[in-house]
């Protein structure tokens, strides 16, 4: 994130979800600059997959080495599922409740977020 690093770490692979989909990142990737989205960053070490929930940013890759920069990052282990849940459970009444075109897009990104946080905890588990 831009206040701090996140992870900092050699990994066997990576799947980041972009503005166009999910890719794959192994050793010797073409060099590549994309857009993140929100959603689930899945990290392999050796036989172990990691989860972060990520909400937005930008990834460059190059030189076996991959920058994510985030607006946003937790590890799916340090999400607190009832917190997550309850926050899904308020961001999906707002939606409901949402009125007029900005109303209905911050409650549809509140969602999108607490959504991810709730998948980066169920990724794990």
């Amino acid at each position: 994130t831009p206040n701090r690093i996140v992870w900092d770490s050699e990994v066997k692979e990576i799947i980041l979800s972009t503005n166009s989909g999910q890719i794959g990142v192994l050793p010797n990737h073409a060099p590549i600059a994309t857009a993140i989205d929100i959603g689930i960053l899945r990290i392999r070490l050796k036989d172990q997959w990691l989860t972060m929930a990520l909400m937005g940013g930008f990834a460059r890759i190059g030189n076996n080495e991959i920058t994510v920069l985030v607006n946003d990052a937790e590890k799916g282990s340090d999400i607190d599922p009832q917190e997550a849940q309850q926050t899904l459970e308020i961001a999906e009444a707002s939606l409901r409740k949402a009125e007029g075109k900005r109303q209905i897009i911050e409650a549809n990104l509140a969602l999108r977020r607490a959504r991810t946080r709730v998948e980066a905890i169920n990724a794990i588990s």
